[in-house]
């Protein structure tokens, strides 16, 4: 099958808005430097670049070809080299469907194949129409499962609404998050404001003040409406053994999650939500985890709403015991206390020298005041960690200022690492890893039980380990349990 015959002109325009833009600065800034160039040789360099691009695109719209067969996605493509891929079907975990405002109008759509091999999408269709991107995904979830084709007649499974966020929901998730991707702002806002401050003479101090005022409401504003964009019209849907999210104002989003591709849920709280009982549930697969998939986030399976609500869809996913957190023992909190003090000293150390070369800071020891939250700070990263050991799942709580509750199938668990610091030893304590598959587990992110006595990391080790055998033997039983009675009564 082609892409879309729309896809053609679409991938021409911007495509060639940006050689002609890159050219554009090019030549001009040639043009300057060499004698010999001209704006006219810039402008025929543009031409010849628009030429070449538009050339490519219409060799890749001719050359790429896809089709999807009962175990695989064959896809060939290449406008230089030749490359043909065939991706089986049961390697891919999600399926992502992508369109922006101008690809909505045209009813064309991205669509991409997420597998296990990691966070990068494994292929691309750029573009198809909205009618058979969402065929291909209901298609490779039916293949996958070995379904019989349905008549025409038959008509496809009901879904089963299981949230959909609300206005004040989507208001409060937008006032309360931080987008990292916003703070770029500040190389604009903060040099606008400073050029003022040289001429107010004794009131730089208090301009100074208004200004990071002035820089952290500019901030709130733009990852509000960051979070706002993201999260439009968000609803999860339940159909048969998978969840389907749509999302997104002007960037659309529409994915699919398999149940039987679940690594990990994580329920996460910052301080605003404990304070005000709300909570988010995210859904790692072993394809990526939330926020490092192509859409940027859309794994999540809940964005925002009551805890209560949230826990009951995480038990509708993945039926675990209620925890009962077993913490970190209380020498750990005069550990984190010292290391709180320390890094209060480092701000100070830092203000200090802003101040020595700059001038900027006169009450930089007011930084030393934050010494009377290092207690508090301790108290609560210790009140917030602990681990949980239950028949079926485990389950790990870790976060100071982002609470985070992680819960694992024991049939998912891939390695348990126990892991002793030198500062950890000096303690007598460690730190036991439970990895999965999904590829969140860099950067301190993965499930873990932290900082708890090092014969307890030991013992906690070994019942993941043999409650993880226990779970494969149990579902390999099952298996052939079930493939005996296929034999012993097959189906009409």
């Amino acid at each position: 099958m082609k892409l879309h015959p729309l896809s053609l002109p679409y991938r021409l325009v911007t495509r060639s808005m940006s050689v002609a833009v890159s050219l554009f600065f090019v030549g001009t800034t040639l043009a300057g430097a060499v004698e010999f160039i001209t704006f006219g040789i810039a402008f025929v360099l543009v031409v010849a670049g628009l030429l070449v691009a538009g050339l490519w695109e219409l060799t890749y719209y001719r050359r790429f070809e896809y089709m999807l067969t009962d175990n695989s996605l064959d896809i060939d493509s290449g406008v230089i080299s030749r490359r043909r891929r065939e991706i089986p079907l049961r390697r891919i975990q999600n399926v992502d469907i992508r369109r922006n405002v101008v690809q909505r109008f045209l009813g064309i759509a991205s669509v991409g194949f997420e597998t296990a091999g990691g966070g990068e999408t494994e292929a691309n269709l750029r573009f198809v129409a909205y009618e058979e991107a969402r065929r291909l995904q209901r298609e490779i979830q039916r293949r996958k499962r070995g379904a019989e084709e349905r008549d025409e007649g038959d008509g496809e499974i009901q879904p089963d609404l299981l949230y959909e966020i609300s206005s004040p929901e989507l208001l409060l998730l937008s006032a309360i998050s931080i987008e990292p991707r916003v703070f770029g702002l500040v190389f604009f806002v903060v040099p606008f404001l400073t050029s003022a401050n040289d001429s107010l003479g004794g009131l730089s101090v208090l301009f100074g003040v208004v200004q990071l005022l002035v820089s952290a409401l500019v901030l709130w504003v733009a990852s509000a409406m960051v979070t706002f964009a993201r999260y439009y019209d968000f609803t999860l849907l339940r159909v048969d053994d998978e969840l389907r999210y749509e999302r997104g104002l002007l960037q659309r989003y529409d994915g699919s999650i398999p149940l039987d591709k679940i690594q990990t849920l994580t329920l996460r709280e910052n301080p605003v939500m404990r304070l005000t009982g709300y909570a988010t549930l995210s859904i790692e697969t072993a394809g990526y985890a939330p926020g490092q998939g192509p859409s940027g986030g859309s794994e999540a399976a809940i964005p925002l709403a009551t805890r209560g609500r949230v826990r009951r869809l995480a038990h509708s996913i993945e039926s675990f015991d209620e925890p009962e957190f077993v913490r970190p023992p209380k020498r750990t909190r005069r550990r984190y206390i010292v290391r709180y003090v320390l890094v209060v000293f480092g701000i100070a150390a830092v203000a200090y020298a802003i101040d020595w070369f700059t001038g900027l800071l006169g009450f930089w020891y007011a930084t030393l005041a934050l010494l009377l939250l290092a207690p508090v700070a301790g108290q609560y990263q210790w009140k917030h960690r602990g681990y949980y050991v239950g028949d079926d799942h485990v389950q790990t709580r870790n976060g100071f200022w982002r609470r985070r509750i992680h819960i694992v199938p024991y049939y998912r668990v891939q390695t348990v690492i126990q892991r002793e610091t030198p500062f950890q030893r000096r303690w007598g304590l460690g730190t036991v890893i439970v990895d999965t598959a999904s590829s969140v587990g860099f950067g301190g992110q993965e499930a873990h039980a932290a900082d708890i006595d090092v014969d307890d990391a030991s013992e906690f080790r070994e019942i993941v380990v043999r409650r993880l055998g226990r779970q494969i033997r149990k579902r390999a039983d099952s298996a052939r349990g079930d493939e005996t009675e296929s034999k012993q009564f097959p189906s009409e």
